[in-house]
């Protein structure tokens, strides 16, 4: 008994001259940092999806949409330096990161059943509006949402992520071959995107110091596209995208009706999407902050710390 109301009176002291949160047995979980990131799951039609979610749900919400062929990993430092202030979500898309890869003769790996699962991960989130970080493969997903919902969009963040067909330059032709002709022998020809050396090529190419480079992304991702099937998966999206171009015009339109505040932190020395892809939106989007950084594909690696400063400071003004 004594040594109860010792721990009660050690308890309350610290808890009132050092506001640290304190956890005593039978009291229930401490006060939660608001930079703790929850790996969870929901399952939507019949799949698992995975997201990393931190932060209040009461405040404004940050949507992250990764790119080929990572997931939500992408944005595993990033999130925290957001948490403080914004209700931040990651989703997994279907055959990606953790969530379920159903096999591909099953089921249809397509940016518009994607964008689909994303907003609704959303709706069951009870998100409303939400600002949404594109990159990659987000970019074609983030924008197929807000074509269909674009009141709900507070503003864009635009890292390496295309919308004109001036970001669509040499390292796409074989790609287009596919486009045009979906045959087995041009599919094939695709495979080689999905090796290792593809994969620390897509890391490190055009990095001004590849020592800032976390080896664990390549192990990474390679698990995810070395998994039975996923190569498939992969073969599936790269033909889809081809559907992503017939839309460029009506997104482009989009952005002139509605204009979003639109934050541009890309890459410039990306050869999958080019800094002729970053320009054009200039012509379309009003309120553009714009920043061409000296990195290659995967910005977030090397200037992870400038990215973040500037979606903080974009994010302060443009949503709060």
């Amino acid at each position: 008994m004594k040594l109860e109301i010792l721990h009660s009176s050690v308890a309350a002291l610290l808890a009132g001259s050092l506001l640290l949160p304190i956890t005593m047995p039978g009291q229930g979980r401490a006060a939660e940092s608001p930079f703790a990131v929850h790996m969870t799951t929901m399952e939507i039609d019949g799949m698992k999806i995975a997201y990393r979610e931190a932060g209040d749900p009461n405040n404004p919400t940050v949507l992250l949409l990764h790119g080929f062929p990572t997931s939500s990993h992408m944005f595993r430092e990033l999130i925290p330096e957001l948490a403080s202030d914004y209700h931040v979500i990651a989703p997994d898309y279907p055959g990606f990161g953790a969530s379920d890869m159903p096999d591909a003769d099953s089921y249809e790996y397509s940016f518009a059943n994607t964008a689909e699962i994303m907003t609704e991960l959303l709706d069951r989130k009870n998100v409303g509006k939400y600002s949404v970080y594109l990159m990659d493969y987000g970019a074609p997903v983030g924008y197929r949402m807000f074509s269909h919902n674009p009141e709900r969009v507070s503003s864009f963040i635009i890292q390496n992520g295309n919308a004109y067909e001036e970001g669509l330059r040499d390292f796409w032709d074989p790609i287009k071959a596919y486009w045009a002709d979906p045959s087995k022998e041009n599919g094939d020809a695709l495979r080689g995107f999905l090796t290792m050396d593809a994969t620390k090529w897509q890391f490190t190419h055009g990095v001004g110091d590849v020592s800032t480079i976390n080896p664990d992304n390549f192990w990474h991702v390679q698990y995810l596209l070395d998994r039975p099937g996923n190569q498939e998966v992969q073969l599936e999206m790269f033909l889809d995208y081809g559907t992503n171009v017939g839309e460029y015009a009506k997104w482009q339109a989009q952005f002139r009706e509605h204009q979003p505040p639109a934050l541009i932190v890309w890459g410039q020395n990306d050869m999958i999407f080019p800094a002729e892809g970053a320009h054009p939106y200039k012509q379309d989007l009003t309120n553009v902050e714009f920043h061409l950084l000296d990195t290659g594909h995967f910005a977030l690696e090397e200037y992870g710390d400038v990215i973040a400063a500037e979606m903080l400071d974009f994010l302060a003004r443009s949503v709060r």
